[in-house]
């Protein structure tokens, strides 16, 4: 029998590792040699509002985000925006508007892509809004107008990579559940055709396509058995993944509402539920995250990377 030594063995190793790179066995860029692209502060379920100190908690947010030496090309807005004018009457969701408007006015130069969230839905809840669904920025329009958007839902190219921005809010009687009209769907399917497969793409949504968390948010096992609600985590997931399975460009989807922190791998493609920088709606933490948001960096290669910061601690980077 042949035995090696320790020495030897670690040799024959060493040169067996060499012979799978060689054969393109080992990855093909490190780390150090990517190049970043694009670098995004994914800012979700903020929930500005004039009650506890919301407003300069937004303040310091954007603080933080414009201040890192490193500084974010971009902020996407991950929806509720504001706390809240689905349930609220006009006079509130004015005051809420003014608010959000003046605040991004005087402490944000970096550009923003907008996702409508549920509570950015003016007047859903008739109940207690008042609303009658006649008026003319009622429901999704009020958000749209707030955002400054032409479509609830939309596509754009940056730095050799494709985006979508999906609206994720169903109506479901006076409330709402977690999917995307049919057309919406359709319009996803012929914009992911005709994206070129060597295209990387990010999808952002307000609600989470696929979140552990979601199974979290609350006692979904009370009755002895898991219980996800269709407002926490998008029911109609199943065809969006099997969509995606079709299209193996697309490589991160980005969403909030939970609150919580998670990160997903799914058929090759990542999950990021990026908490929220409201963390508690302003109570603090909400269970094991603390307020904070998602730094993304983008890479050439179709590759990225992210951190949760907690930008209210000294921790932070």
């Amino acid at each position: 029998m042949l035995r090696w030594t320790r020495r030897e063995a670690l040799q024959g190793i060493g040169a067996l590792m060499l012979g799978m790179t060689s054969m393109g066995v080992a990855e093909t860029t490190s780390p150090s040699k990517r190049k970043r692209v694009l670098r995004i502060a994914h800012l979700t379920d903020i929930h500005v509002q004039p009650e506890k100190d919301a407003a300069k908690g937004m303040i310091r947010c954007l603080q933080y985000v414009h201040s890192m030496k490193d500084r974010p090309d971009i902020i996407f807005n991950g929806g509720d925006a504001v706390m809240d004018v689905f349930a609220q009457k006009r006079e509130r969701a004015t005051v809420l508007k003014q608010l959000w408007t003046s605040i991004l006015r005087d402490y944000c130069e970096i550009p923003i892509i907008h996702c409508i969230g549920n509570h950015d839905v003016w007047g859903w809840d008739k109940e207690r809004s008042g609303c009658t669904g006649e008026e003319p920025d009622y429901g999704k329009r009020w958000a749209m107008e707030l955002f400054g958007l032409t479509s609830r839902y939309y596509a754009f190219e940056r730095a050799g990579w494709r985006f979508f921005v999906l609206d994720s809010t169903f109506p479901h009687g006076n409330s709402y559940k977690a999917r995307l009209d049919d057309e919406q769907f359709e319009w996803l399917k012929a914009e992911l055709r005709r994206t070129p497969p060597t295209t990387p793409i990010c999808i952002l949504s307000h609600i989470p396509i696929l979140s552990a968390s979601a199974y979290l948010d609350g006692n979904n096992e009370k009755t002895g058995d898991w219980v996800v609600p269709g407002a926490w985590m998008h029911i109609d997931a199943r065809r969006i993944i099997e969509l995606f399975w079709q299209h193996r460009n697309v490589k991160l989807c980005l969403s909030g509402h939970i609150h919580l922190y998670d990160r997903v791998d799914y058929n090759g493609v990542t999950y990021l539920c990026n908490g929220a920088v409201s963390g508690a709606w302003w109570n603090g933490a909400y269970h094991q995250t603390p307020p904070g948001f998602g730094l993304i960096d983008l890479y050439e290669d179709g590759s990225f990377e992210n951190r949760y910061i907690e930008y209210l601690s000294s921790r932070s980077a």
